[in-house]
């Protein structure tokens, strides 16, 4: 999907140097393409610096990832593992903790809501453990709702007719 926005852009941008090229101005252009006019502006400088080609090769928006696409399969790897493999004393994978294993594997640290971006991306989602007890005895309980439950719940009262 990316990549489909990324060709639409590169259409605007193409358009918009046609269209500078013809001699109409930045105002018009951005009316016509659906930008900003400083943007406009930002694709005429490149346009008169590098000619049309500069328009169709202009570099990725925001900062530059902190991890490849084969260190993200090793985070994901890393996580299909359990806690305990890792050092941790629980079987509870916390974003601390993820930030913990990509710290030791790769040497780069992020802050709580960028881990979870990265989970996301991943196919990871927050899942909530059950609360119960480690000891605790499935037969007995199966048992005690069978027998001894129903002794115990209220019944209705007979009312007099």
């Amino acid at each position: 999907m990316a990549k489909k926005r990324l060709d639409e852009a590169t259409k605007n941008r193409l358009r918009a140097g046609r269209m500078l090229l013809a001699g109409k101005r930045p105002a018009e252009v951005a009316l016509a393409v659906g930008v900003a006019r400083q943007t406009v502006y930002t694709w005429k400088g490149l346009l008169d610096e590098g000619g049309i080609d500069a328009l169709r090769a202009v570099p990725g928006r925001g900062r530059p990832a902190k991890l490849d696409a084969a260190q993200l399969e090793g985070v994901r790897r890393a996580m299909l593992q359990k806690p305990t493999e890792h050092g941790f004393g629980t079987e509870l994978w916390t974003l601390k903790r993820v930030g913990v294993v990509i710290k030791r594997l790769h040497g780069v640290q992020f802050g709580q809501t960028q881990i979870w971006r990265i989970l996301g991306s991943l196919g990871f989602s927050a899942q909530k453990p059950e609360k119960r007890a480690i000891e605790r005895n499935e037969d007995g309980v199966r048992e005690w709702k069978r027998r001894t439950w129903p002794g115990l719940k209220k019944k209705p009262r007979e009312t007099a007719a």
